[in-house]
């Protein structure tokens, strides 16, 4: 179910002005939330823990339907980075069969007809190793240079697989579930939030490392393509309590684990998967939800019109003339949109749309004036509520809002009222009938970077 789907206009009455084809008027854009609004928001969830929320009360909320339930102890293979020329590590005892010195930096390298050339630190050809290459040590290997997750010279538990790749190397950590989650939870979650948020980012983290698969020789990436994992440096006392305390728990649905996703922030309202990740299909535990303590907003940014144009420049035809939303989710953020060009239309996802704009979210709020002066702006002027949401878990307190919030209370307008479209507001400005958005656009569809602070 998607609310707002009559085409509401954003951007009305674009003049090109000039023999350069400049464009007047100043567009100005209040958003809410930073990630893609699917599945749990950190912010949000650190905001329930706060208001007496236990770990179990906190992700039922956010995966519907769902129950925690146990798995086995398993492995799990990470892809650090790949197609490499070589690989330098240390720490190591074996390369495949063959002893290594810990205390020596070695080099890797692809070598003939499909094996591994296992070099010194100085150059030093030391021997060839059949593919894929095991790299084992009792204590974490180091891995010089940078992991796909941004981490330098990482320290990793488990061992390291190097594969051949069309002549270069991947790069894979092989390494148990509970101590993976020891170097996700503290990239993914502040280790001085309150311990339930902690331990539901790190069900929720397992759960999602299970359940979700990409293609390929491995499980999961390291960077938030699935979920950000920092490794043996990264562990905290904090989040490896939260870790210990959740030993193989997972959410489930219909006695299964699940992929939970999870964001930064929600900005009041998650949203139905097949909205917030395009081209996903409808899950009944990934629905949208009321997330009253999480009232994080971006904004105003301002832009004019011909920068506007020129961050679209590919997907629109022509010169901007508008950008008509012809369909919204739950939240409600932008699901579908138009680009009106002086050359034609271009159809685009809300994805698309904010990602291009450089927007931390899709939910998203604007207004057109001539002058900045003149733009007014603001979630009491440009926003809407949420249309379908569930409340919180029953007998739940604290209904009325976040914590420091000045808006309306938690069952209220969101944003305030909405002008209808095409209205002019008191400024002689144009208002757009665009609620919240609230995805960190171009992040994972897994994780998040990880909520502010």
């Amino acid at each position: 179910m998607v609310g707002w789907l009559r085409p509401i206009l954003l951007a009305l009455g674009v003049a090109l002005i000039g023999a350069q084809g400049a464009q007047a008027g100043v567009l100005v854009i209040d958003g809410a939330g930073d990630g893609h609004g699917v599945g749990m928001s950190q912010t949000g969830a650190e905001g329930l823990a706060l208001h007496g929320y236990d770990t179990r009360q906190i992700l039922t909320h956010y995966y519907t339907g769902t129950t925690v339930g146990r798995i086995a102890p398993r492995l799990i293979t990470v892809l650090l980075q790949s197609r490499l020329r070589a690989v330098v590590f240390s720490d190591a005892t074996l390369a495949g069969t063959r002893p290594l010195d810990p205390a020596h930096t070695y080099i890797a390298t692809p070598g003939p007809g499909g094996e591994i050339a296992l070099l010194s630190e100085h150059g030093r050809l030391l021997s060839y190793l059949p593919a894929p290459l095991a790299i084992t040590s009792a204590v974490p290997i180091s891995f010089d240079g940078a992991a796909s997750s941004g981490v330098i010279n990482g320290r990793y538990r488990g061992s390291l697989l190097l594969a051949l790749d069309r002549g270069r190397l991947d790069v894979i950590n092989r390494v148990g579930l509970e101590a993976y989650l020891r170097g996700v939870v503290p990239a993914e979650s502040p280790p001085n939030w309150a311990p339930a948020e902690l331990q539901a980012q790190a069900i929720a983290a397992r759960s999602y490392a299970v359940a979700s698969r990409p293609d390929g020789s491995f499980d999961v990436y390291a960077d938030t393509r699935s979920q950000q994992y920092g490794g043996y440096d990264a562990e905290t006392p904090a989040t490896d309590a939260a870790v210990a305390a959740t030993t193989d728990e997972v959410v489930t649905y219909a006695g299964r684990p699940v992929v939970t996703y999870y964001f930064a922030a929600s900005g009041g309202a998650t949203e139905d998967v097949q909205n917030g990740l395009p081209g996903t299909a409808p899950e009944p535990w990934l629905v949208g939800v009321l997330d009253p303590y999480d009232a994080s907003r971006f904004g105003p940014i301002t832009m004019t019109l011909g920068e506007a144009d020129h961050r679209l420049r590919g997907l629109v035809r022509g010169v901007l003339r508008s950008i008509v939303v012809t369909a919204r989710g739950v939240s409600p953020r932008i699901v579908s949109a138009e680009l009106v060009g002086s050359a034609g239309t271009t159809a685009v996802n809300g994805v698309e749309l904010a990602a291009a704009l450089g927007l931390a979210s899709t939910w998203d709020c604007f207004a057109v004036g001539t002058s900045t002066a003149t733009v007014a702006s603001g979630w009491d002027r440009a926003c809407a509520r949420p249309s379908r949401l569930s409340v919180l878990p029953r007998g739940a307190t604290g209904l009325t809002g976040p914590t420091g919030y000045t808006g309306p209370p938690f069952g209220s307008t969101v944003g305030g009222t909405v002008a209808p479209p095409g209205a002019t507001g008191a400024t002689g400005t144009t208002q757009a009938d665009t609620g919240p958005t609230g995805s960190r656009v171009g992040s994972s569809v897994g994780g998040a970077v990880g909520p502010p602070g």
